[in-house]
Formats: C-alpha cells, sequence, structure tokens
C-alpha cells in the first residue's frame, strides 16, 4: 500500500526544521559571547558558514551516502544531487512526510555538527582552512558515521544501537573532532599568560536559551511525526537541561559558592547533549537522572582539561563529547519499551546487552572520528599553515580573516578589546616574531 502523506506530520517536521536552524545563531551566540570581542565575528562567521558548506554539499552527495540504500558502512549514490528526493513519502525513515523534508531536517544536523567543532579551533585557526575542513570533515566522518547509526543496512542500526537525535552522530563525533583539533592546532597565544576571557555573557545566556528552544525541533523533531513520541522527547529534553542546569550551579557552587552565568548556560547545553540520543527513549525522570548525570561528568572533564596543556578553547569535548558518550551509554541503562515501543529495552529494563551495543557504538565513533580527523588536519596542514600568523592572531582574528570589527570604536589592533594586555610577556616576542615574518618574506 503506498504510504499516505500526513499533513500533520509534515507541518509538525517543517516547523522542527525550522527550529534546528534556529540553533545556528543560538551557537553562534553562546560561542561568541565566550570569546574575545576580537574573534567575535569570526565565530559567527564560523557557525553560519559551516552550516551553508555543509548544506550544499549534503545535497550534492553527503545525502545519499548517510541514507540511501548501500552497504553497512556507506550509503549508495542513488539520492545524488538530490535525484529522486522529492514529494513523496519518506518510506522506511519517515513513511508520513515528503522525503525531501527529512532530507532537508538531515542536512542541518550535519551543518550544526561541523559548526560544533569550530568552538575548539577559534581564535586561531586561518577561516578558509576551517571551510575546507567542515566540508571534508563532513564527508569523510559524519556521514559514514550517521549510515551506520541510521541509514538502512547501516552495521550498527543493525546491531541494534539507539540513537534518537544524534548523541553518537553529532556530539560524540563533533566533541572527539574538536579534541583532535585541539592537539594539532596548539595552544593559544597568550594562554596562561594573560587572561583570555569571555567578552559579552549575556550573549551566551541568550545563545543557550535559543539552543535550548531549537533543541525541541533538535528531538522532537526527530520523531518525524506529531504525535506520542515527539511529545515525549519534547517533554525528557525539556527536564533533562534543567536538571543539569541546576546540578551544574550547584557544583560551583559547592566548589567556589558561586552560581556563575557561564556555568548555567554550559549546564543547560549539556542536559541538552545528554538527553539527544535518548529523548524519544526513557521516561521524564529518567531524563532528570541524566541531565544531572551529565553535567557532573562534563563538569568534572572540564576541570580535569584545565589541568592539561589541551587548548579546546570553548570545552567542545567536555561539553558535547564527554556528556555525548553519557547519554548514549545511558540510553542502554534507562530505555524502555513502555514508553515507546520501536525502541528497545535496556539494562533496568531486564536487557543488559544493549548496553554493551550502545558501549560499541560509542567505541567506535571515537575511533574512527579521531583517526579521521587527524587524517584530514594532516593534508590540509601539507598545502599551508593551519593558523593564522602569530601577530594576527594577537590582534584579533576578527580584522585579520574578514576586515571587520564588531564593536565600534575598535582602533582596528583589537589587542585591548580582544583582552590580551600590552605586557612584554606577550607582546615583545610577537612584535619580533612579526618582525623576522617580514623580513623573511
Amino acid at each position: 500500500m503506498t504510504p499516505t502523506i500526513s499533513a500533520g506530520d509534515t507541518a509538525w517536521l517543517l516547523v522542527a526544521t525550522a527550529l534546528v536552524f534556529l540553533m545556528v545563531p543560538g551557537l553562534a551566540l553562546f560561542y561568541g559571547g565566550l570569546v574575545r570581542a576580537s574573534a567575535a565575528l569570526n565565530k559567527f562567521m564560523m557557525c553560519f558558514a559551516a552550516v551553508a558548506a555543509v548544506s550544499v554539499v549534503w545535497v550534492l552527495v553527503g545525502y545519499s551516502l548517510a541514507f540511501a540504500p548501500g552497504g553497512p558502512l556507506i550509503g549508495g549514490l542513488e539520492w545524488v544531487g538530490f535525484r529522486g528526493v522529492g514529494i513523496t513519502s519518506a518510506g522506511p525513515y519517515a513513511a508520513t512526510v515528503p522525503h525531501i523534508a527529512f532530507a532537508t531536517f538531515q542536512a542541518l544536523f550535519a551543518g550544526i555538527a561541523a559548526a560544533l567543532i569550530s568552538g575548539a579551533m577559534i581564535e586561531r585557526v586561518r577561516f578558509h582552512v576551517y571551510l575546507i575542513f567542515a566540508v571534508l570533515w563532513t564527508m569523510f566522518v559524519y556521514v559514514p558515521i550517521a549510515h551506520w547509526v541510521w541509514g538502512e543496512g547501516g552495521w550498527l542500526r543493525d546491531l541494534g544501537a539507539l540513537d534518537f537525535a544524534g548523541g553518537t552522530v553529532v556530539h560524540i563525533s563533533a566533541g572527539t573532532a574538536a579534541l583532535v583539533a585541539a592537539l594539532m592546532l596548539g595552544r593559544r597565544r597568550g594562554l596562561g599568560v594573560t587572561p583570555l576571557l569571555p567578552h559579552n555573557v549575556p550573549f551566551t545566556l541568550v545563545g543557550a536559551g535559543l539552543l535550548w528552544v531549537g533543541w525541541f525541533g533538535f528531538n522532537a523533531g526527530s520523531a518525524l511525526s506529531a504525535g506520542p513520541v515527539a511529545a515525549l522527547a519534547l517533554t525528557t529534553t525539556h527536564v533533562a537541561a534543567a536538571s543539569a542546569l541546576l546540578a551544574w550551579i550547584t557544583l560551583d557552587l559547592v566548589r567556589t559558592g558561586q552560581a556563575t552565568a557561564v556555568g548555567a548556560a554550559t549546564g543547560a547545553v549539556v542536559g541538552l547533549v545528554a538527553i539527544t540520543p535518548a529523548a524519544g527513549y526513557v521516561t521524564p525522570m529518567a531524563a532528570i537522572a541524566i541531565g544531572a548525570i551529565g553535567a557532573g561528568a562534563s563538569y568534572a572533564a572540564m576541570q580535569l582539561r584545565v589541568r592539561t596543556k589541551i587548548d579546546d578553547a570553548l570545552d567542545v569535548f567536555a561539553c558535547h563529547g564527554v556528556a555525548g558518550i553519557v547519554g548514549a551509554l545511558l540510553t542502554g541503562v534507562f530505555a524502555t519499551k513502555a514508553v515507546n515501543p520501536a525502541g528497545a529495552d535496556g539494562l533496568l529494563a531486564g536487557n543488559p546487552g544493549l548496553l554493551g551495543v550502545q558501549a560499541l557504538a560509542v567505541l567506535a565513533s571515537i575511533a574512527f572520528t579521531a583517526a579521521l580527523t587527524a587524517l584530514i588536519l594532516f593534508r590540509i596542514s601539507a598545502f599551508g599553515s593551519l593558523r593564522v600568523p602569530a601577530w594576527d592572531e594577537l590582534a584579533g582574528v576578527d580584522h585579520s580573516e574578514h576586515g571587520e570589527h564588531a564593536y565600534h570604536g575598535d582602533d582596528g589592533a583589537g589587542i585591548a578589546a580582544g583582552g590580551i594586555g600590552l605586557s612584554g610577556g606577550v607582546l615583545v616576542p610577537m612584535v619580533a616574531e612579526r618582525a623576522a615574518e617580514k623580513n623573511a618574506a
């Protein structure tokens, strides 16, 4: 029987797609507030340009390789250029919505994943290098993992791995890639010498709020119908974020005696990440636990990271990688068919095997992402430096990469506005290095 397109399901998916796009300015504000003023525009540009570039690649070939019928590791070429992706049913993926609506919804997931990685590379990577990386990473890392987990015939899907809205596909892969990128790029100049402080904390709070709203589309939209599972996913998404926010500020109060605004915003986002793989498979009470546990794990990871020399500038791995891992594993603990018969029972429902499958999916995604991300960056570096020149980094990447400044009154140097002072410990060696670069040229 030919599937019938549902106007209600289609309307919900269109709204959910728009909500997911709202996460783009949300992420730009969230990240943009956390960087120095001299990198704010660069941060916004990274988010918007990544989604634009990935969306075009998705139409050309990415969607087909991720979702078209193929083998266990990669899809086929049946839907290259969105050929055959039209207004008829999306078939095995979403029978009651147009295929093109499902494909476009998935395009934004891919774009968001690439944009997340920029948080680890900010203030030192060349803009064009980042865009090239975003495209290559999407094609060679994101697309295969999406097929493994979600595509018809994908090996992790066939094993029974659960990932409702992208905990493994989006967050673990992006978080792992961010950690690798931070290691390969090296530390920002001035880190540990002068404070590199957030320039606009209200931006970060507003961004977190927009992400919270957009995540309803991200998670509840992944039900692909306007029905009970979408309602469940919306509820679990909200309460997990709320739980994680409260857990984070509690940890802040215990550790420092102060509940910071940046901490509250970070906690909410961590809760959203943690619930993503489980949103349509667990109860609201389980979601509260997942949010709190995810917050605790990410908080600990962040405290550990600052004791190392790794400069994951905006703690993408701690927030997205760690919370994604926790969420994927806890899906194997709390999932129950009592709330979604299309899912599976987890450890607490008498099926410990699901936890093993979830752990395998986590390990496979981390290993594959780490290896391919390192290879992509290594190959790009063969054609030129990944980083902006030393002086441009200190003066601010907004000016060197875009020829603009976020705020009027910037004298062009961007040093004071960017939070790096005129101390000889940073500036004098950089002046000498700049002079050496000019002489070499």
